[in-house]
């Protein structure tokens, strides 16, 4: 057997700077983002162009080896390998995993809005958005209910809000550690030139005046506080973000501050004290459709089942996100080809919950990244976090694999 050896001079610089990076981000994580935002704003800036010719490069690289001779009789695996699928299927599933992780989305993203405004359905309305403007959302289960009542405004609508009352010595010290809250940073790429007032960020409105969100996202009317029998001097809305009820979206919250300061200041919410943010607030560039309206559960538009969208452009955020959701249409497709329809993964999986959430009603929809709250709730409810955790993945993992093994 022929002895393992180590180069040195290659591993040990390079593994100093991943453990350098490492505890960087876990040592100061907002100083790591703040770095991060800076040199991949300074790239996008100033060598876009590179990655639009080395994009072009590698393309015409690519076709090139598809055709040549000398290229193509490399057989990867020995001599007696096999293909364990198509060219085709490898055709399908390369091209959908590599728009979906955004290897060449942000070149044709401006040509691609320039044309999908002539299409119907896809972007009267304002079914395609550029900014995400976001809230926090937090788990059902983390919000103190002895302090938070399930109402909508006037007793008008079903139990779709929990509302946590503040009296005003509670308001004026939440409002003063608001706007005085530390911003992340946005750079020129995530700018929008105009917010407009339904995106505008809540530590914004808020330096407008002392009851400005008082008589906006705060306002308290149409609510009554069962624990007092009186109106609250301010009220924050959480809203259902699921149909499972498992997510809530703090209403009209969209932020810019940073993720520390979010947790910092909202938890200052009396029911939010000990609140499991599954999601921090965001606004900065993001292009992406109105999924809920426009798609159907196996990534095909409403409009034309023959056109397919995924990854970031779909609603899912992160990189495995979008891959997986890349590799997801590849499989609707090569269903299309062959006259059937795929049946997305379960619920109760991670891909299966992300394509329920991106093409559910939804009014508000904003992007989603995995987070064990979009999964199911256990049959049984187990206290411990850690172990209730486990039993959601266990359980995702056994029944992807049933569902793989039924798609063969």
């Amino acid at each position: 057997m022929k002895k393992f050896s180590i180069r040195k001079n290659v591993f040990i610089p390079l593994c100093a700077i991943y453990l350098f990076v490492i505890i960087l981000g876990v040592v100061t994580p907002d100083g790591f983002a703040a770095v991060e935002n800076v040199i991949s704003g300074f790239a996008a800036e100033w060598f876009g162009w590179a990655y639009q010719l080395v994009t072009i490069a590698l393309v015409i690289i690519s076709v090139w080896a598809l055709f040549s001779k000398k290229a193509g009789s490399i057989r990867i695996g020995g001599e007696n390998a096999k293909p364990t699928m198509s060219k085709w299927s490898w055709f399908v599933i390369c091209l959908c995993s590599s728009i979906a992780t955004g290897i060449v989305f942000w070149g044709i993203a401006e040509p691609i809005t320039h044309y999908v405004n002539g299409i119907p359905g896809l972007c009267e309305g304002g079914n395609l958005s550029f900014y995400d403007a976001a809230a926090p959302i937090v788990t059902a289960e983390s919000v103190d209910m002895s302090k938070a009542f399930f109402a909508s405004r006037y007793d008008k609508g079903g139990d779709d809000y929990i509302n946590c009352p503040m009296n005003k010595e509670e308001y004026t010290a939440f409002y003063h550690e608001l706007i005085n809250a530390e911003s992340a940073p946005l750079h020129g790429f995530d700018k929008a030139p105009n917010v407009y007032e339904g995106c505008m960020p809540v530590e914004v409105l808020a330096k407008r005046g002392e009851d400005s969100i008082r008589f906006g996202p705060l306002k308290p009317v149409g609510l009554r506080d069962p624990r007092t029998g009186h109106r609250p001097w301010a009220a924050v809305q959480l809203r259902r973000e699921n149909a499972a009820a498992t997510l809530f979206n703090i209403v009209g919250f969209q932020t810019n501050l940073k993720f520390s300061e979010q947790k910092r200041v909202f938890s200052m919410i009396p029911g939010l004290e000990n609140a499991e943010f599954m999601r921090y607030g965001v606004m900065h560039r993001n292009t992406f459709i109105n999924s809920p309206k426009l798609l159907n559960r196996n990534l095909s538009l409403k409009a034309d089942k023959n056109i397919f969208i995924a990854g970031q452009l779909s609603g899912v955020e992160g990189y495995m996100e979008s891959a997986a959701c890349g590799l997801l249409a590849a499989r609707s497709i090569l269903a299309a080809l062959e006259g059937k329809t795929m049946t997305p993964p379960p619920a109760d999986t991670m891909c299966g919950a992300l394509i329920r959430y991106i093409t559910s009603e939804n009014k508000d929809f904003q992007p989603m990244g995995s987070n064990m709250g979009i999964l199911p709730p256990l049959e049984t409810h187990i206290r411990d976090k850690r172990e209730r955790y486990a039993a959601l993945a266990d359980r995702a993992v056994a029944d992807m694999k049933a569902w793989l093994e039924a798609q063969q």
